[in-house]
């Protein structure tokens, strides 16, 4: 099966010293297949919660474009599969076919992700939701269980409740499966809405991310992960709300939604304390790149330079002078102030207000107790990895030190996305990624992180036991028994 791309692909594996593991590659549910085991795992109820994605996405491709605008709903993706090229359009429907081809495309093992899939966690009814995704679960773990060598799915956990997301947990563990894909921005009803107009009530919802803010508390869903050696994986987007609504060009809703979404469940999971609170977990998300990812590290520390709690003082209006103002504006004025003067004071005293929205802690960052800003190179290197499409020019930023902050080096995740229109031929991949080193943007030691010391770091300090029996298993566990670069630095 292989072929001139494919050998490129070979040539590179076969020059490098240790395996490449896809972390972000997937599959197709082929219709006969999924929906006959989803009937017999969870029923009629089961069937309709994964129709029930699909089925929204085909009634918006059947409306016109000015049915879309009159709605403000936005343009789905039409062809979204590649076809031209049917052997990897076999591949993606075909787990015995993708595991026959890892070596053409120079992978070792792969991390597979569902497409439709995605969106089962998501659905608004409880009971549909959880037995859904239950039955989905119990079919994946079985679908591939043949080739766990090589490959190992992902099961898929909705996170409405602590409760729901914890029993899942429990419950795929037990079948096995080890790489979880959590719900995140949940949609929820604005409280005040559904008070006053309950029928508008589902047009008018909110974003919970989990980990600031959230409508409960999930630190035992993190605890969860941690007893079970899950490292939780988001793969969540935003395209169809907020600034990528348009009824009638995709490109437009589709370019940085995972970035978008991914930015504010990590966000809100650091200024949540989420990274202070649980040290060991690691949290992956996925196919957003590392561009926004450096840009927030960045903000983050350049935020808390200006706005912890002792910064505040240098804005803090009862730190104003008023009368060394007053009296600097009776002398400097001139024409403009000088009808004025006698009601500066009472100008000064209306326009800086100490109101501060009710809220108890002032400082944005108390949850993540920062005494010095490097502390948040710790909390957020150690915990966070960033999932990179192969062809994504800005997976270079990651290994920037001399731009990041505090000398500081991103966790980057390869993902091939086979499966998926970005993907037209699989056996590209590889050879993408690649040429990152050949034109000198990261070197070779920077290439073994980004396709294996991550992955491994990322699944196997969580779960020792992750790669046993894989391909990968003897140069998995020489990585994990080094120390660590942190540990390394710290001697």
């Amino acid at each position: 099966m292989s072929s001139e791309n494919g050998s490129h692909a070979q040539k590179i594996r076969a020059s490098l010293k240790h395996p490449v593991i896809d972390a972000d590659g997937h599959w197709l549910e082929f219709g006969p297949i999924i929906l006959e085991q989803l009937q017999k795992h969870g029923g009629q109820r089961a069937v309709d919660g994964f129709r029930s994605f699909n089925g929204r996405v085909a009634k918006a491709l059947d409306e016109t474009s000015e049915d879309r605008k009159r709605k403000r709903r936005a343009q789905e993706a039409f062809w979204p599969i590649p076809t031209k090229n049917t052997l990897d359009r076999a591949t993606e429907l075909m787990p015995n076919l993708l595991y026959q081809r890892l070596d053409e495309f120079g992978i070792d093992f792969c991390v597979l992700y569902p497409t439709s899939g995605l969106g089962v966690p998501f659905h608004p009814d409880d009971e549909t939701r959880r037995v859904t995704c239950r039955a989905f679960n119990n079919f994946v773990a079985d679908y591939f269980s043949d080739f766990a060598d090589r490959l190992t799915p992902a099961a898929v956990i909705p996170m409405h409740t602590p409760d729901e997301a914890i029993a899942e947990l429990e419950h795929v563990v037990s079948l096995g499966l080890k790489v979880v894909m959590m719900a995140s921005l949940v949609r929820r009803p604005i409280p005040a809405i559904l008070e006053k107009t309950p029928d508008a009530a589902r047009f008018a919802t909110w974003f919970d991310m989990l980990g600031l803010d959230s409508e409960y508390n999930y630190d035992p869903v993190w605890a969860k992960c941690v007893e079970l050696g899950i490292s939780p994986t988001f793969h969540s987007g935003s395209r169809g709300s907020g600034l990528r609504v348009s009824p009638s060009n995709f490109v437009f809703n589709h370019i940085g939604h995972f970035a978008a979404a991914s930015e504010a469940v990590c966000k809100a999971m650091f200024l949540g304390g989420v990274t202070r609170r649980f040290p060991t977990l690691k949290m992956g998300f996925l196919e957003g790149g590392v561009g926004w990812a450096c840009g927030l590290y960045s903000d983050l520390i350049g935020h808390w330079k200006k706005r912890n709690r002792e910064a505040l003082e240098e804005v803090n209006p009862a730190n104003l002078n008023r009368p060394l103002l007053a009296k600097l504006m009776r002398q400097y004025g001139g024409r403009w102030l000088e009808n004025k003067i006698d009601g500066i004071e009472a100008s000064l005293q209306a326009e800086q207000s100490v109101a501060t929205g009710g809220l108890r802690e002032l400082d944005d960052y108390a949850a993540c107790k920062i005494e010095r800003a490097e502390d948040i190179r710790e909390l957020f290197t150690r915990n966070f990895y960033f999932g990179c499409e192969a062809d994504d020019p800005l997976n270079s930023y990651a290994f920037n030190r001399k731009a990041n902050p505090y000398n500081a080096k991103l966790n980057v995740l390869f993902g091939s996305d086979i499966g998926h229109f970005d993907v037209q031929n699989m056996n590209d991949v590889v050879p993408e990624a690649y040429e990152l080193v050949e034109d000198n943007l990261i070197t070779d030691d920077d290439f073994r992180d980004f396709v294996f010391a991550n992955p491994v770091r990322f699944w196997g300090e969580a779960n020792p036991n992750f790669f046993k029996g894989t391909r990968v298993e003897k140069a998995a566990a020489a990585l994990l028994a080094e120390a660590s670069p942190e540990q390394h630095a710290s001697r």
